[in-house]
């Protein structure tokens, strides 16, 4: 336990996919730590994110303080990519997140900074404040070499980076496949990869990096940011490996929708469910939902499966009267599809309780975009995978769930080149849930949850590495006064 007068300010970037991994860091600095935690939030009218701010906002200990939101409709265009729209939001929001903390008069002021990976310019703000600074990367650590070293291969390597015919070497760290680039890597002309670049560079600026993982799940390349002399040169920050960060559960509440879904998985078979979604930003093109369907149909396992319509259609609309099949089913899937499935599987519109879904002891395998976050709930809960990469990190987590960790299956071509057809969809799914490979994968999941629930058990590393961050923190603190 440290000292309660700890004040802790936390900066998330705009974007549900962002807030909800610096709330749980925040919950558990306050929750399990004695810190005053304040976010700020720069946030959006989504309903869904006022929602997260109510169920993980919560606690004496824990403020939110909203920035105004910013118009950037003059900076961008029908061009501009997801990660440069989030940096120049963060940009322009500057002068008032630097309002805010000067606002909160001496003694109620925060004593550190922790930026979120997309809000390193704010550092300048903390050290004109004279407060410590870091940066959380809610990713993997293989992600953070990759783009920690994304200067020097910016300067090493010609052309764009997906046509290399070798992979990119980072210094005692696993190779980066040039296909399992991040999504800003893929067209170097781009501006959100002039962003990736800067942004590579300020992570070493601050005064050390926290990252959502642990030492056994990623001991190669935690080990090459302390020890390997050509990689410390690039990474001169100290990395904390924290993780497995996840949210609490949600509570059941009165949402009668969520209530009967958790009936049903309760007269389930043990591990006998797929749960199929592909998070908060992810969807399908009309054709990849149409062979998703008949794939889930023909595998005659059982499925949850979270539908967003395709993006032509993706209005907010699900069920609509006088739509699809006579059974309800909507225009973009299979007409009949809910008839004929009634008795194998359950369709949830837009959004289900995740956490309780992948604790629930019927469910045996995910279907996922693995996000992060979505794959750390999955770990955490021994629930093997077929993972389908959509945008961002995700190659790099694919790769490393289905061909280093062997806890996953996926597609055998990037799902983002080439539609995946029913047939290997029906085949992934009962590799998973119904084959002695499935079994194998299975146990393999099962020693990755035991040793992420080790990690965050009292002595475990992750709960020393938070303690080493609090102890550099006070150093620090004492250093400056």
């Amino acid at each position: 336990m440290i000292n309660q007068k700890l004040h802790i300010a936390i900066l998330a970037s705009p974007g549900l996919g962002h807030l909800i991994p610096v709330l749980i860091l925040g919950n558990r600095l306050a929750t399990d730590h004695g810190a005053k935690v304040t976010v700020l939030v720069n946030k959006t009218s989504s309903s869904v994110e006022s929602q997260v701010l109510n169920n993980l906002a919560s606690g004496p200990n824990m403020d939110i303080l909203e920035i105004p939101p910013v118009n950037i409709s003059h900076l961008i265009d029908a061009d501009t990519k997801a990660v440069a729209k989030i940096c120049i939001m963060v940009r322009e929001a500057l002068p008032f997140i630097r309002s805010a903390i000067a606002g909160m008069k001496d003694g109620h002021r925060p004593d550190i900074l922790i930026s979120d990976l997309f809000c390193t310019e704010a550092f300048s703000i903390a050290t004109e404040f004279n407060m410590p600074k870091y940066v959380y990367v809610p990713t993997s650590a293989w992600h953070v070499a990759l783009k920690m070293y994304s200067p020097v291969l910016d300067k090493q390597i010609e052309g764009q980076y997906v046509d290399q015919t070798e992979p990119l070497k980072i210094p005692g760290c696993k190779s980066i496949r040039p296909e399992d680039v991040v999504e800003p890597m893929v067209d170097r002309n781009d501006q959100q990869y002039r962003e990736l670049v800067r942004m590579g560079r300020e992570f070493s600026t601050g005064d050390g990096i926290l990252i959502n993982t642990w030492e056994d799940l990623e001991q190669v390349t935690l080990e090459a940011f302390r020890e390997n002399e050509s990689l410390r040169e690039v990474i001169m920050s100290t990395v904390y490996p924290i993780g497995p960060l996840t949210r609490p559960g949600e509570p059941k509440g009165p949402n009668r929708e969520n209530h009967e879904l958790m009936e049903w998985l309760d007269m389930q078979p043990c591990e006998s469910v797929l749960y199929v979604s592909f998070g908060s930003g992810g969807t399908l093109s009309a054709e990849q939902l149409i062979e998703l369907a008949w794939g889930l149909e023909i595998s005659q396992q059982r499925f949850i499966w979270v539908v967003r319509p395709p993006a032509r259609i993706a209005d907010g609309s699900f069920f609509t009267s006088g739509s699809g099949s006579s059974d309800g089913t909507p225009d973009y899937l299979p007409e009949g599809f809910l008839g004929r499935t009634k008795n194998l599987g359950l369709i949830v519109s837009q959004w289900a309780p995740q956490v309780e879904i992948l604790s629930h002891p019927s469910v045996g395998g995910f279907l996922t975009h693995c996000g992060w976050s979505s794959t750390l709930e999955s770990l955490k809960n021994g629930v093997p995978m077929i993972v389908w990469p959509l945008y961002a990190e995700q190659r790099l987590n694919a790769t490393m769930l289905a061909e280093e960790l062997g806890v996953a299956v996926r597609p055998k071509v990037l799902p983002t080149k080439k539609v995946v057809d029913r047939k290997e969809i029906e085949e992934m799914v009962r590799t998973i849930m119904a084959s002695e490979k499935g079994k194998l994968i299975r146990e393999r999941v099962k020693q990755v949850k035991i040793s992420a629930l080790d990690a965050i058990q009292e002595g475990g590393s992750s709960v020393n590495a938070m303690r080493d961050f609090l102890k550099d923190v006070t150093v620090r603190l004492n250093m400056r006064s």
